[in-house]
């Protein structure tokens, strides 16, 4: 079992998966657990420090999250946030009282010395730094044993410590970017008070994982589908790094993809990284298929019908197939033992859905200790091309949900050929890798328009361009008008059919990304 040397604890906060992230870029490893994870199986962890993370509920609320006490008996240095600093409080005889108004924003931390010494939390650090307050309860005493390293105006106990028990806790978030010093801080718990030394990175997680790939698959077969987007694509290369021939890699072309990706997912992995993939033409299946189909869901639900089909067809030609891989990641795996839900998220599934349990496969996911951004290092570190890594989000179904409508060879052609000149204009601007998404959809309207000296009645494309750092929220992109103003001229001049374009300036909430 792998050592994690830092372990969070989740009680419920929005913030929690900001914690791991933070601490992963400065080298330190580390997983979430629900903070009523057995005790012997946090112990089995072997960690060097244990993180209570922040959460939504007061410590006097009936039923309120608790930590199994024994947690304190280990003898692990413990840095509480928020909830988990007011939590901290109150199991060593300290008070917690509800504020009298809301704390919530930006605000001035001020350290206080202890005995002549800065805290070794804030070594490195500068007073008055800003921080994030998000609380509504307040440490009104401290506990025994406790003392202040650091107050702002409106909490005069924003950071506390029992430096004999390396008990430290603090009433800001510094895992979020508004705490100016926030990883510094986060990364002192763990490299000065926890005295974590190794270096984790994507090359020592390589390593490891090729190794754990090769002695779990010994000389069976895996198959893979990919989808030329980012997960599918590292662990298609990371399980070929791994295993070689024993990978087979399928990729299904369901005709609703972007122009030329066959090709460059084709491009990419027979020429650049000789993986022996299988390309399967699934164009026309999938067009008859949608036929006469207008309601999203239907579509997903068609198109991920036929995949099925189509993927079973292929995996009963090959023998000694015992594994399917697959690109599951660390936020679907903290989701799915979550604690009545904590670390809530607003969250749209876009992608072709699971295969059936008639296809009897065991599972690999070598992914799922992973963020996206450490995916895209990963990805780089396997020899995968930079603009293959950095690619937008697309959806499993394709340009199918980007058609409202029927999708049909025509719609298909007019969605293609805006989209292509709408991101060569957002790469030729610099812009691509400062969004989150860009993309046109038809919108199946027709206008009046004019043309020349004729008059038209063509259709409407709306283009969508978002910035966002995880696609759970999102807000419409401040692209310049003279650039709007001259991806619209080349759409409407360049791509028959079409004669409005208009932007989408919708944030999600209350929208979502795509618009079906």
């Amino acid at each position: 079992m792998q050592q994690v040397p830092i372990v969070i604890l989740d009680f419920g906060s929005q913030y929690t998966q900001l914690i791991a992230r933070r601490l992963r870029e400065v080298g330190v490893y580390c997983e979430i657990y629900p903070y009523f994870e057995d005790i012997e199986k946090i112990k089995a962890k072997n960690p060097q420090g244990i993180i209570f993370s922040g959460g939504p509920a007061s410590v006097y609320d009936p039923g309120a999250p608790r930590v199994d006490k024994a947690i304190y008996e280990l003898g692990l240095p413990i840095l509480g946030i928020c909830y988990g600093m007011q939590l901290i409080t109150v199991d060593f005889g300290g008070q917690v009282v509800r504020a009298l108004q809301h704390e919530y924003g930006k605000a001035k931390l001020y350290l206080d010395p202890v005995h002549g010494h800065i805290s070794p939390l804030f070594e490195g650090t500068k007073d008055g730094q800003i921080v994030w307050m998000s609380h509504s309860d307040k440490v009104e005493e401290l506990p025994k044993g406790f003392v202040r390293i650091a107050h702002t105006d409106n909490s005069p106990y924003a950071a506390i410590a029992n430096e004999e028990r390396q008990i430290y806790a603090l009433q800001f978030h510094p895992e979020v970017s508004h705490s100016e010093e926030g990883t510094k801080i986060l990364e002192n718990f763990a490299r000065k008070i926890c005295g974590i030394k190794s270096k984790w990175d994507m090359g020592h997680f390589a390593k490891e994982q090729i190794e754990k790939i090769r002695k779990r698959v010994g000389s069976d077969k895996v198959l893979c589908a990919l989808s030329g987007g980012v997960d599918s694509s590292v662990v298609t290369a990371l399980l070929y790094e791994a295993i070689g021939d024993q990978l087979i890699p399928v990729f299904v072309d369901n005709g609703l993809l972007r122009e030329g990706e066959r090709e460059k997912v084709e491009h990419v992995f027979k020429n650049m990284l000789q993986v022996p993939l299988i390309v399967i033409d699934g164009k026309e299946k999938f067009l008859e298929a949608l036929k006469g189909v207008t309601d999203p869901e239907q579509k997903r639900k068609i198109i991920g019908h036929t995949f099925i089909e189509l993927f079973d067809e292929e995996a009963k030609k090959h023998k000694d197939v015992k594994y399917l891989a697959q690109g599951t990641l660390y936020p679907d795996v903290i989701e799915s033992v979550s604690v009545k839900g904590p670390s809530e998220t607003i969250k749209s599934h876009h992608n072709v859905g699971g295969l059936p349990d008639w296809m009897e496969f065991e599972l690999i996911e070598p992914l799922r200790e992973l963020f996206k951004d450490e995916v895209r290092k990963l990805g780089l570190e396997l020899g995968l091309p930079k603009e293959m890594v950095y690619r937008h989000p697309f959806p499993g179904p394709g340009l199918a949900i980007r058609i409202l409508g029927e999708v049909t060879p025509e719609a298909l052609e007019l969605v293609r050929k805006a989209d292509t000149i709408l991101l060569e204009e957002i790469k030729a601007h610099g812009l691509y890798e400062k969004l989150w998404q860009s993309f046109a959809v038809l919108l199946n309207v027709k206008s009046v328009g004019v043309m020349g000296d004729k008059r038209t009645y063509e259709n409407t494309v709306a283009l969508r361009i978002v910035e966002s750092s995880d696609g759970m929220t999102a807000t419409f992109a401040h692209i310049p008008h003279d650039l709007l103003e001259h991806i619209s001229n080349r759409i409407i001049n360049e791509v028959d059919g079409i004669n409005r374009v208009v932007y989408d300036i919708t944030s999600k909430p209350p929208g979502t990304i795509e618009w079906e």
